[in-house]
């Protein structure tokens, strides 16, 4: 079998309400799918960023004419194949990933297997919690509790809200964190994620603020480089710090953890290097008794927390980030459910993606 060619499409969609967490305003959408033709009628695809589109020509370069199922091989020729330095941040590792990732789903419709039995097929039922609010112009206290308490009568049993914001003072937010806490009671996880809002003396003093309210997580407390910063907060608060969604290859992993600065890891396959690198990761979070929460669309996010031994949750977008670009999960009290669907399992929304799809 050999790659033939590799196409993208990208949806993109107009926000008419923009939204916003600490540090970044939200107003468009866009999905994009990478697409790895073969010479045997088997094509891999995933959801990948639409900046991906920058680097299609390179993708191109490199693995027209290779074998498809040399993954490792393949992760190695991207990542420097003669024509890079071993820099392992960037929007290249983005490109890497989708590529990584494609591969994987090309791979399980080749063995007509799903994924995440491929990996190791850990857990067939995944705990899963609803990402959510954000920071919306008119949106108030009582809006925020409406979205949350919507997330839980949908059977979700953990949500997640955003803190952070420069626009209201800690105490303000605090207090938003104690209304979401109310409105869904006490048997609820609340994750709190404040996208590295603050410096670590001003995280650990709202850490503490928030603590009464039982936080089932801190996400990203501080700036994705300060790795000093995350081991003080993680070191003075009761409740985990949960990061790495920014964070990038094995070897900036290797930091993170060994810096003492998370405990819950968050490894995004669409930023750390795809499946492959994902997998080491969590390998080594594994050998450091650490657990895996990975960031991002939970169509991808759960083919890796079933796969392996130490994952723990699944991230779910209901609102703010969601896409009718793929089709639902499989969802049961509270937990997404796995199935057998060769590949990544993707349902693809051809007729929206055909229909909206700006193609390259």
């Amino acid at each position: 079998m050999k790659i033939t060619d590799i196409k993208m499409t990208v949806v993109k969609q107009h926000l008419e309400k923009p939204f916003w967490n600490s540090i970044v305003t939200t107003r468009s959408k866009s999905r994009a799918r990478l697409e790895i033709y073969t010479n045997e009628d088997l094509t891999g695809m995933t959801m990948c960023s639409g900046s991906v589109r920058t680097k299609l020509n390179t993708l191109k370069e490199k693995l027209i004419g290779e074998d498809p199922m040399r993954i490792a091989y393949l992760w190695e020729k991207l990542f420097m194949g003669g024509t890079r330095k071993p820099i392992a941040k960037g929007e290249y590792i983005n490109a890497i990933s989708a590529a990584d990732n494609a591969l994987w789903d090309l791979k399980g419709k080749a063995f007509n297997q799903p994924v995440w039995k491929l990996l190791g097929g850990v857990q067939n039922k995944l705990w899963a919690y609803a990402a959510g609010g954000y920071y919306e112009e008119g949106k108030g206290i009582p809006e925020l509790c409406e979205e949350m308490t919507t997330y839980v009568s949908q059977g979700f049993q953990a949500v997640k809200m955003k803190v952070g914001w420069p626009g209201i003072t800690l105490k303000e937010d605090a207090e938003r964190v104690h209304a979401v806490r109310k409105a869904i009671g006490d048997d609820i996880a609340l994750m709190i994620d404040a996208n590295n809002a603050w410096d670590a003396h001003t995280a650990i003093r709202f850490g503490r603020m928030i603590e009464a309210y039982d936080p089932y997580w801190y996400e990203e407390p501080v700036r994705p480089d300060d790795l000093e910063g995350s081991a003080l907060v993680a070191e003075a608060l009761d409740y985990p710090v949960a990061s790495g969604e920014n964070e990038a290859t094995r070897w900036g992993f290797r930091d993170l953890i060994e810096r003492g600065g998370v405990r819950i890891v968050q490894a995004d396959p669409n930023n750390c290097g795809g499946i492959s690198e994902w997998m080491k990761i969590a390998a080594m979070a594994s050998a450091h008794h650490l657990q895996m929460a990975p960031h991002g669309q939970g169509a991808l996010g759960c083919v890796l927390v079933a796969a392996v031994d130490n994952g723990l949750v699944v991230e779910n977008y209901l609102r703010n980030f969601s896409t009718d670009m793929v089709g639902d999960l499989e969802f049961k009290d509270g937990h997404v459910i796995m199935n057998d669907a060769p590949g990544l399992g993707i349902e693809w929304n051809e007729d929206l993606i055909e229909r909206y799809g700006e193609k390259y």
